[in-house]
């Protein structure tokens, strides 16, 4: 059953919109995005969809198709931070953040389904917190653009459920373009949008789901951040951002803290790695970025530290079974990795790696192919 369809039978009559944001897999630039640096996201075809009415009394019924239980149905004068902690805190969280900042949203029913992968680090959350954005800006005209909506997501992500996550996520499911990555300059949000069609190249691009779910809300993902200001504040930058790549040794020496120097480390090069990308792809060498994406990994796994065996044995076997590149993408501690690869050995990688897992004793990844796509959307 479509949501249009879900919705009618939920609510007992037709939604006035059906709208769709997309997941994300991030190309390059991994925990760059709070250092106010660099990343380089594309949209999948993945995407959470949303039908939604308007109210006017104050009332917001959520459902999802996707989780077993009854609708929630809340009050929007009674919305307040940390308090709930299920699915429904999302799209909640961005009619508190929307209303906290002086628009009249007065209540709302949504029903939502979603084929973005939950704890796979493609933003399943970010997509359901832009689709409702989407909805209810169209349908409360707000006039807000998609930029507008990426930092009211993130907020909502933020202060209402609680997870420090910077603007990559929202920014790439409210405002990719087909055919395309979006490099984003997180410190002053100016958006670049990068020719990215592989196929043409005679490349694909898969995700590999390891199936080993992450969770940033534990701790960890908020620890590495507090690290990383930790280090600007003994460097005496306002963020990582501001250490040149060129002065990352000499900066790294001014660091007691052998912690504190493995997350700058990691931060710095990889904003370089991401000016790497760029050029190699504004030149048309793009095989060329294989080997900057390996290298990411290493850098996530040895300084960040936030791999873990499967995705370890994801990049190793792909890569020996010729992959142009690989690495983790995501928040990391379980989630997915991206193989970088020739079209004609697409089959042939994927194989290797289901082999590898079977060979490991793991849970079967799930693979399938990255293709850049549009960004948030009315659907009908």
């Amino acid at each position: 059953m479509g949501v249009l369809e879900g919705f009618e039978e939920l609510y007992g009559t037709a939604p006035e919109g059906v709208w769709a944001a997309p997941g994300r897999v991030n190309l390059i630039g991994e925990y760059t995005d709070f250092n106010e640096g660099f990343v380089m996201p594309l949209a999948l075809p993945h995407t959470a969809v949303a039908a939604v009415s308007r109210r006017t009394d104050g009332v917001l019924r959520l459902h999802s198709a996707d989780i077993e239980g009854p609708m929630v149905e809340l009050h929007v004068d009674d919305l307040a931070p940390r308090t709930n902690t299920s699915w429904a805190a999302y799209p909640a969280g961005v009619v508190w953040v929307l209303r906290e900042a002086g628009h009249q949203v007065t209540g709302a029913d949504i029903h939502l389904s979603s084929t973005v992968p939950t704890g796979a680090g493609l933003s399943s959350s970010a997509a359901l917190e832009v689709v409702t954005a989407l909805a209810l800006n169209d349908l409360f005209e707000l006039g807000l653009s998609g930029p507008e909506l990426a930092r009211f997501s993130q907020r909502a992500e933020n202060d209402f459920v609680g997870v420090p996550c910077g603007i990559m996520d929202q920014t790439a499911s409210a405002c990719a373009e087909e055919g395309h990555a979006l490099h984003l300059d997180c410190r002053d949000l100016s958006i670049r949008q990068i020719p990215f069609d592989l196929a043409s190249e005679g490349l694909s691009l898969l995700v590999v789901d390891s199936r080993v779910k992450h969770a940033l809300g534990d701790g960890e993902y908020a620890e590495r951040r507090e690290g990383c200001e930790e280090g600007a504040r003994q460097l005496g930058v306002p963020f990582l951002r501001d250490v040149p790549y060129e002065d990352l040794e000499s900066s790294l020496a001014r660091l007691s803290d052998e912690r504190i120097q493995r997350y700058v480390r990691h931060v710095v090069s990889d904003d370089h790695r991401v000016d790497q990308v760029i050029a190699l792809l504004d030149a048309g060498e793009v095989r060329a970025i294989g080997p900057v994406l390996t290298e990411g990994h290493i850098s996530l796994r040895d300084d960040l530290r936030i791999s873990c065996p499967e995705l370890d044995l994801v990049v190793d076997t792909a890569v020996g079974a010729g992959a142009l590149g690989a690495r983790m993408t995501g928040g990391g501690f379980g989630g997915s990795a991206i193989v970088l690869v020739e079209a004609t050995e697409a089959d042939t990688v994927t194989k290797a790696v289901e082999e590898a897992f079977a060979g490991a004793g793991y849970t079967a990844p799930r693979v399938f192919l990255a293709v850049p796509s549009a960004g948030a959307r009315r659907v009908s």
